[in-house]
């Protein structure tokens, strides 16, 4: 009997281990299924620009680029491709093989390739450019690149020649740029034209008589361009109607307060309400132009501009804004603007390339059907995939020069791909001028600091012009502040 016993119970246990076993091993099928899946969708719908969603940059995918992961690569298929790495980490990849046409490059934000004998080009973004971690000492075979698409005081290093003549490639806001992104914020030539948020004027006659003739929608205040000093002065000689943080008199609806609101539907239908707009940038520099001067326009309002000294270059029509560089006193800005108000004749004169849909600027027009990216476009690469692929190729060119026993083909960056002025600030009259706060003076000396920084830093690549330096300590920028 016990011994019947004992022969139940390691059957039983026999079931026990196999049912167990069975589980586990089911367990581990599925787990590999899983990361079979993963695998496949990494490397077949591998992004590496982590929906940069900033308005209005909307960075597309690399669906087109048929991007492989390099996780489970040998060596020897890594050494078939030249390697870009990525020194500011923006992609967030650690490893992807991006197709630019016929040729493809490595794609990479691990820093330990810094060595690697394939590695021929360093990419940067300008925000996050920064002195104290560079790859150096600086090889004579690499290549520096540098994308920056935003305003100067972001980080005013990148705008003294010391610091960006040290880029052979650049993507920037100047039409200088080797891939110029002055038309970032602009869709298309399609949007200027829609009519599909313009009020009619006799509609914004009689909004008239609750609303001002002028808007101001900002909430970064008191930014390089000093423009709350200009709007705060205007604002004596004409009724402006201020949403936002910055000179703040009216409120926008709960829904809307959110800084990312500002390219919703509903934000668009009250500004579109208007007869002008303060379209003040945050910076002056050439060619850094944006969403405050593309919205209005695309809206049917008057943008009242003030930023780019190069805004001519860029304008839809003669007559399509009215340019505060133009008038010597925020009175006589008011005066033009309220004459504008009174006049439907004159007024129509700045909106009738609209109603026409006429757009007479050959620039523009040339610009935009020549870019190599496009805005907010899922048939196109956007500008980060145009910057990657620019770099990628004339490091490929260079490749097969040598491989003809020819010298390299050598691009340096000119002071033209970055320029801006150093800031200032607006002096009105005394009784009205608001202190200097912190925030205004910062800018100053902030530009004052950068050109020492820049000085240095170029001492630090270059015993003289174009000698790479073998190596320098990083203390010695530390002398010049």
């Amino acid at each position: 009997m016990v011994r019947i016993q004992r022969r139940k119970l390691l059957a039983s246990c026999l079931c026990v281990t196999a049912t167990v076993f069975l589980l586990v091993t089911l367990q581990v099928m599925v787990e590999l299924g899983k990361f079979e899946r993963k695998e496949f969708k990494s490397s077949s719908l591998q992004d590496g620009h982590t929906k940069m969603e900033e308005a209005p940059t909307h960075l597309n995918s690399f669906l087109k680029k048929e991007g492989l992961t390099f996780n489970r690569k040998s060596k020897w298929e890594l050494d078939s491709y030249p390697i870009m790495l990525w020194w500011s980490p923006l992609t967030g990849e650690t490893g992807r093989l991006g197709q630019c046409g016929a040729d493809a490059c490595f794609f990479t934000i691990n820093r330990t390739y810094l060595h690697h004998h394939m590695t021929k080009a360093f990419l940067f973004y300008g925000t996050d450019f920064n002195i104290d971690s560079l790859p150096l000492p600086r090889k004579a075979h690499h290549d520096w690149a540098l994308f920056h698409e935003e305003s100067p005081k972001n980080n005013y290093k990148l705008f003294h020649k010391p610091v960006i003549t040290l880029f052979n490639y650049t993507a920037t806001f100047s039409r200088h740029s080797h891939l110029p992104l002055t038309t970032q914020y602009l869709e298309s030539v399609e949007v200027l034209k829609s009519l599909r948020y313009l009020v009619p004027l006799q509609s914004k006659n009689k909004l008239r008589k609750r609303l001002a003739p002028l808007v101001y929608v900002q909430s970064d205040c008191d930014p390089p361009s000093d423009r709350d000093s200009y709007v705060r002065e205007l604002m004596t000689y004409i009724e402006v109607d201020s949403y936002g943080e910055c000179l703040r008199n009216k409120d926008l609806p709960q829904q809307l307060k959110n800084p990312a609101s500002m390219d919703a539907d509903g934000f668009y239908r009250i500004i579109a309400q208007y007869k002008f707009i303060l379209a003040f940038e945050n910076a002056v520099c050439d060619d850094y132009i944006t969403e405050k001067f593309w919205r209005p326009l695309k809206l049917g309002v008057v943008p009242v501009y003030y930023g780019s000294p190069s805004i001519t270059d860029w304008l839809p029509n003669n007559k399509s804004a009215i340019l505060v560089s133009e008038f010597s006193h925020p009175r006589e800005l008011a005066s033009y603007i309220r004459r504008l108000d009174s006049d439907d004749r004159l007024y129509e004169a700045y909106v009738e390339w609209k109603l026409k849909g006429e757009i007479s600027n050959q620039r523009l027009l040339t610009a935009l059907r020549e870019r190599k990216w496009g805005v907010q476009d899922v048939n196109q690469d956007n500008y980060m995939d145009a910057f990657e692929c620019m770099v990628c190729t004339k490091v490929w060119d260079n490749i097969r020069l040598q491989e003809k026993g020819l010298p390299p083909k050598r691009w340096e960056a000119e002071d033209t791909h970055l320029n801006c002025p150093e800031p200032t600030v607006f002096a009105f009259s005394p009784l009205r001028a608001p202190p200097l706060s912190s925030l205004r003076e910062m800018w100053i000396s902030s530009f004052e600091q950068s050109k020492k920084e820049a000085q240095a830093l170029s001492l630090l690549v270059f015993g003289k012009p174009g000698v790479l330096q073998p190596s320098m300590n990083m203390k010695y920028i530390r002398t010049w502040q």
